[in-house]
């Protein structure tokens, strides 16, 4: 009986002591006495690493600061000395009377003076043209940058509302010869603008007098069309189709019996259109 006994209380007992809770709660007074074992040491040790570790921060914090104040103390030593250098002294200023003398101008050049000279002064000129402005241009996409400067030049014109005598050399060939002629050039970029019979220049010297506003007041004086006006017989194109041959640029001779070329049209069968260009 005293066998079985033993065998019941050794029964009672738990297989694995981790699954019992007051030991593993509360341990045993020799385990909190005896030396800890060397991997329950390892956390002590990362507290103190990381201590080293924030201690080598703050000495870099610090000297990092004590060479702005450095850096400071120079930049304020060098302003404080360029501004001093920059600064005049009151023996190096000039007296009143001479800064007088000075600011006054010689003579007064008006904006309307300036103007008058640079139309005068151009040496080139379209005979006929007195009373209008030209422009030599061409509608062709074939090089990317003409057409470019030859839309903005238009569109600069038309935001005036003057009338503008356009002549597009890929319409008729004999615009392409005057142009030549006047200009004493063969090799002549687009477009090219004279206003009262006198040469301005191309589109970048158009461009520089629209934004300052010269152009504005070279215009003054020409007469301004309404608003959305667009002609109803070219559309803005300025050619039509020739009215005595159609466009076939082709007429019979009825003396003869035969076809001839038609001497009122272009090499395109187009004339100038009568409404918006007579």
């Amino acid at each position: 009986m005293a066998d079985c006994g033993k065998k019941l209380e050794l029964s009672e007992k738990p297989r694995f002591s981790f699954f019992n809770r007051s030991l593993s709660m509360y341990p045993a007074a020799s385990a909190m006495d005896s030396p800890l074992k060397p991997h329950l040491q390892t956390p002590l040790e990362r507290t103190s690493s990381f201590s080293k570790l924030y201690n080598s921060i703050e000495s870099v914090r610090s000297t990092s600061n004590s060479i702005k104040g450095k850096v400071k103390k120079l930049c304020s030593i060098f302003e404080t000395t360029a501004t001093a250098k920059a600064l005049p002294s009151p023996s190096d200023e000039p007296p009143q009377s001479q800064l007088s003398s000075k600011l006054k101008p010689s003579k007064s050049i008006g904006p309307d003076c300036r103007i008058s000279s640079f139309l005068t002064s151009s040496t080139i000129r379209l005979p006929g043209t007195e009373d209008r402005i030209v422009v030599f241009l061409t509608s062709l996409r074939g090089i990317r940058r003409t057409y470019e400067d030859c839309y903005a030049v238009r569109t600069i014109f038309r935001g005036f509302r003057v009338w503008v005598d356009e002549r597009d050399i890929s319409m008729d060939s004999a615009y392409r010869i005057e142009l030549q002629s006047v200009l004493g050039n063969k090799n002549v970029g687009l477009p090219q603008v004279f206003i009262r019979g006198n040469y301005v220049g191309g589109a970048e010297v158009i461009k520089q007098l629209f934004e300052t506003g010269e152009l504005a007041k070279i215009l003054e004086g020409f007469p301004v069309r309404e608003p959305g006006f667009r002609c109803e017989s070219c559309g803005d194109v300025r050619f039509v189709p020739c009215l005595n041959c159609s466009g076939s640029r082709k007429v019979f001779d009825e003396d003869k019996g035969m076809l001839k070329r038609c001497l009122e049209c272009n090499e395109n069968g187009l004339i100038r259109c009568p409404d918006c260009c007579s």
